[in-house]
Formats: structure tokens, sequence, C-alpha cells
């Protein structure tokens, strides 16, 4: 059966010369939307009410200047002859662990500046992050990108998938696993998770470890079904998968430690 196929247009406003897209427009949704949820429950955990707008300011650009320099760093055969390249991010080119990367860093400084406990700031937002995330990925989407490898419109058909979707990943005569997906749906379900474990009441630290081990190990899967991978400079080993794993080791040794420990107040405290 033969299928008219027109992809969505990643364009969602022309003002001149000037191009919406709806990859910015859907990536600053999610921001706003975890913005909203962290003030919020900052405010139930007696955070100043400020606190989550006046670390943004500094987060938000310091996470893609981070982003853009993680990818340009696992890319240096190309950038390495093509300097001029390094600065045009509106030509695509981010990674999401440089801009959490940027973001700790960022986090880390500013609670130390303003007298607050990283953990419990970072346990607070550890929600708003990763639903963040959820939503950006629809991004990817729109732009046809962070698919996976090839498969046929039976396979994505047998996912139940509506039609919107499996036309928007036949991309160049071929259809694609709909990665971005999977790993939206995986933070759907670590966003919910989060949320379940605040009322347990765990020690400060472990609600934002907890989402580091969740999204990690949804990520090194996911990631393996990619054609779009970084690698580890001229190895076969995909830097994302790494990257995941020692996330996922890094975080449970750190809450294994905490928990010997005796004087870590607990998330509802």
């Amino acid at each position: 059966m033969l299928y008219h196929v027109q992809p969505l247009n990643p364009v969602a406003l022309e003002l001149g010369p000037l191009s919406i897209r709806w990859y910015g427009i859907i990536i600053a949704l999610g921001i706003v939307i975890a913005y909203i949820l962290a003030t919020r429950e900052g405010k139930r955990r007696g955070l100043p009410d400020e606190i989550f707008a006046d670390l943004l300011l500094w987060a938000i650009p310091i996470s893609i200047i981070c982003a853009r320099i993680y990818y340009v760093l696992f890319e240096w055969d190309y950038y390495s002859v093509n300097p001029g390249k390094i600065i045009a991010i509106w030509e695509g080119g981010i990674a999401i662990h440089g801009a959490l990367i940027g973001a700790i860093v960022t986090a880390v400084v500013f609670c130390r500046k303003r007298n607050i406990s990283f953990w419990k700031l970072a346990d607070i937002a550890a929600p708003s992050i990763i639903i963040a995330q959820a939503i950006g990925r629809w991004g990817n989407f729109m732009n046809q990108e962070a698919h996976g490898g090839p498969v046929t419109r039976e396979f994505l058909e047998g996912l139940h998938l509506p039609d919107f979707i499996i036309n928007q990943m036949y991309i160049n005569g071929s259809y694609y696993h709909p990665t971005f997906l999977y790993e939206s749906l995986w933070s759907l379900l670590g966003f919910i998770l989060l949320l379940l474990l605040r009322r347990v009441n765990l020690k400060q630290g472990e609600i934002f470890l907890a989402y580091g081990i969740w999204y990690s190990i949804g990520r090194y899967f996911i990631e393996g079904l990619r054609t779009d991978s970084l690698y580890l400079f001229e190895t076969d080993i995909r830097v994302a998968q790494l990257v995941s794993a020692a996330v996922i080791i890094i975080s449970l040794a750190l809450i294994i430690f905490r928990r010997t420990k005796h004087n870590i107040p607990r998330y509802l405290d």
C-alpha cells in the first residue's frame, strides 16, 4: 500500500528573515513548565520565591554553551577543520549531557553563594528537570532528528502510534525508530516516580540521584538504537552510554555512602 507522507513543518512562524522554529518553542515550553513546578515546590519547602528565577538566569545560557562545547569536543574531527562552524549553534549540534553538566555546576556554585543546600534544591528541581526533558524531545520530533535505525511502517503501526507520528518518522524514503518518543515516555514515567518518591521522605539528595539513575538507565538502552550518537573519539563506544553508565554507578555509590551518615536531613524536614 502506498502512503502519501507529508512531514510537519519545523518552522512555526516566519517574521521576515526571522524563522521561529517549533524546536525552540517546545524547549521554551519545557523550561517554563519546569520553572513553575520547581517554584511551587520550592515555596512549600521554604525556599525564597525568586530562587529558581535567579538560578535560571545563569543556568540557561551556561547550559546552552556547555551543551555546544560537549558536542563540539566529540565531533572535533569536523570542527578542527571548520572552526568557523563552532559557534553555528543554529545549525544544530547540542548534547543534553553537556547541558546537564553545565546546569549542575552552575547550581552548585549558585547554592554556595546563596548559602542554600545544593541537595535540597536539586531534589526539588529533579521532577522539573525530567518533565522538561520529556517535553523537549518533541522538539527533536518536529526536526525529524534523534531517531533510531530504519524500521517498517508495519512495525510502527504495531506500536499503535497515531499517523502523525508515523508519518513524521518517514525520512528520506525510510521509516525510523521514534527514539524521541521512547525517551519522552521514559522521562514521563520518571517524573511520576520522582513525585511518588517525595512522599517516601528520602534523605536529601536521593530524589535527585534517583533521577540520575532512572534517566540514565533509559538513555543507555535507547542510545543503542540511535543513528546520531557521539562516539568516544575513534572508538565504537557511544559517549552517551558511557556517561549514563558512569552516572548510574556514581549515583548508587553516593546513595550508599550518604546512607552511612546520620546527620543528613530528609526531604520533608
